[in-house]
């Protein structure tokens, strides 16, 4: 449970406290001529196309805490010192359709800053529940998510009708529909309370929330100037399979190394790797460039909980197969997996049964997905798979769902037609979504569309070393600091970010800082300087 909610929390697109000054175009609307108009009978909607609006309610909230509700797993939490703020909710539903999917539009009350901000969900949830709509009011945007109709982070009970079949309208809206409705109805909610419209539109979201920002420049590119999506979910119908894949490999081989076993590779691999950028600083610079093979800990004796273990050759046999990602029965490789570096815990868990018979603990995202989605089975059992049942779900997976939620289409000339700016940072040790699927994706946007110079006019991806998913938990890499800033910078003022600004405070207490390179340049060290420091560092191209 423990992953989990780490895992979800990370997910949340806050904003960083630095709230960067409006330009002319983005004035606050306490010049604006027209009142704060916080009521329901002031917004004469239009319905987006396809829906009609079931209701409208404006609530006024003065500054304070805002309370955000515990939503399993996840326990409530507290924000501080929230401006006061109108509190819209629009219910949409689709004509013939069952669904009410819930828009929540937040609008400060007085130093708007002239944006508004679209905010992700994480996992199966579409939409946030306060926690990224309060640091965005806080940072002075009206902000608003969707709940798109579906359910909260790991339920997916709504993916089967009552006849045992996809709910596609549900699906649909969880995809890319509800996303882009909310977008539709928040700006005409901003204009209808400000009673003019914003200057400049903005998506932020990770995980969940980055596939939807990509659905959104794929689908709708006039929707937002500006997308920030992190660690994006993107190639859904593949890597949500695809990491299963360590369960697959262990079943199989009937080997499950143990926490502490997969600990050890992972920081044998960072050990062997770590100085390859020329600083010996805890992380892997460069994670494509590390060749590290786990049969070299084979005979290693390690301390797991207080007893003597040996690290074997099966051992190193899977955590091998795990690094090397999922493969047909062919030997042909299916997808990418994890990157070497990051922890391996996460999709490869396990755990002794009842019985005392040790057995899978696959991570819920992906099992739900294979069992309610794919099998349409939510009973199904995954830790059972085998290599050929794996291929057989992975196909099946592509082939049912890549149109719908695969959100991989290469073709981005209509956002970058539309002027928009795609800004994207992914964790070299994001355990959960393999990097390289992201890699994968910006390269063939370049094929697509002419090369990277170009491609590099309007959407830009930083990988950072030593960050994991959305920068949860234990990230031994700086993490990046204001990347939203920036993108309201290279939109605003036309100054692209040829890197992202990032720090972590290591365990000796010191701030240790680092500019992320812009794909495909690598970091290294100049030979001289304080390790700790960014400017010890310049962005070279990669060597592998």
């Amino acid at each position: 449970m423990r992953r989990l909610l780490t895992v979800l929390a990370a997910a949340v697109p806050l904003v960083t406290a630095a709230v960067y000054l409006p330009s002319a175009t983005a004035e606050s609307s306490d010049s604006a001529a027209a009142p704060f108009r916080c009521a329901s009978a002031s917004l004469p909607l239009k319905a987006p196309a396809g829906t009609r609006i079931e209701s409208v309610t404006a609530v006024s909230r003065p500054a304070g805490d805002v309370e955000v509700p515990p939503v399993s797993p996840l326990p409530g939490d507290t924000v501080k010192d929230v401006p006061a703020h109108c509190e819209v909710t629009v219910t949409v539903n689709h004509l013939g359709a069952e669904d009410h999917a819930k828009v929540q539009v937040w609008l400060p009350e007085s130093s708007w800053n002239g944006r508004f901000q679209g905010v992700g969900g994480s996992a199966y949830a579409a939409g946030d529940y306060g926690a990224a709509l309060s640091a965005a009011v806080k940072s002075g945007y009206a902000t608003a998510t969707t709940d798109a109709g579906v359910s909260t982070y790991v339920d997916v009970d709504w993916a089967l009708d009552d006849q045992g079949k996809i709910d596609r309208t549900l699906l649909k809206n969880f995809a890319s529909r509800s996303v882009h409705e909310a977008a539709v109805v928040a700006k005409q909610v901003i204009s209808g309370v400000y009673g003019r419209s914003a200057s400049y539109s903005y998506f932020n979201g990770c995980s969940t929330g980055g596939r939807q920002g990509y659905a959104e420049a794929q689908a709708h590119p006039d929707d937002f100037d500006g997308i920030l999506a992190n660690a994006p979910g993107i190639n859904w119908d593949e890597f949500e399979v695809a990491t299963l894949w360590p369960q697959v490999v262990m079943n199989e081989e009937h080997t499950y190394p143990t926490k502490c076993e997969l600990d050890a590779a992972t920081q044998a691999a960072v050990k062997a790797c770590d100085t390859l950028d020329g600083a010996a600083d805890g992380v892997i610079g460069d994670p494509a460039a590390c060749g590290y093979d786990p049969r070299k800990l084979i005979g290693t004796t390690l301390e797991c909980d207080g007893k003597q273990v040996t690290f074997t050759a099966a051992d190193a046999a899977v955590i091998r197969k795990i690094w090397d990602g999922p493969r047909d029965t062919h030997g042909k490789k299916l997808w990418f997996g994890p990157t070497i570096g990051s922890e391996l815990n996460d999709l490869a868990a396990s755990a002794p049964d009842t019985d005392g018979t040790v057995k899978g603990q696959p991570f819920q995202v992906p099992a739900e997905w294979v069992s309610a989605f794919v099998k349409k089975q939510p009973s199904f059992d995954v830790t059972t798979i085998g290599y050929a049942e794996f291929e057989k779900l992975f196909r099946q997976s592509q082939a049912e769902y890549d149109k719908v939620i695969g959100t991989d289409d290469a073709d981005l000339s209509g956002f970058r037609n539309s002027g928009g700016k795609l800004l994207t940072w992914h964790g070299q040790a994001d355990q959960l979504i393999p990097t390289q699927g992201t890699v994968d994706y910006r390269e063939r946007v370049e094929k697509k569309l002419g090369g990277a110079q170009r491609v590099d006019d309007f959407y830009r991806l930083f990988l950072v070393p030593g960050t994991n998913h959305c920068a949860g938990y234990g990230n031994t890499g700086p993490v990046p600091t204001d990347a939203l800033g920036a993108l309201t910078k290279w939109v605003e003022q036309g100054k692209a970010p040829q890197t992202l600004k990032a720090s972590v405070t290591d365990a000796a207490g010191r701030t240790v800082t680092r500019d992320v390179c812009r794909y495909p340049l690598v970091p290294q060290y100049k030979g001289h300087g304080d390790i700790a420091d960014a400017a010890s560092f310049r962005c070279v191209r990669s060597h592998h």
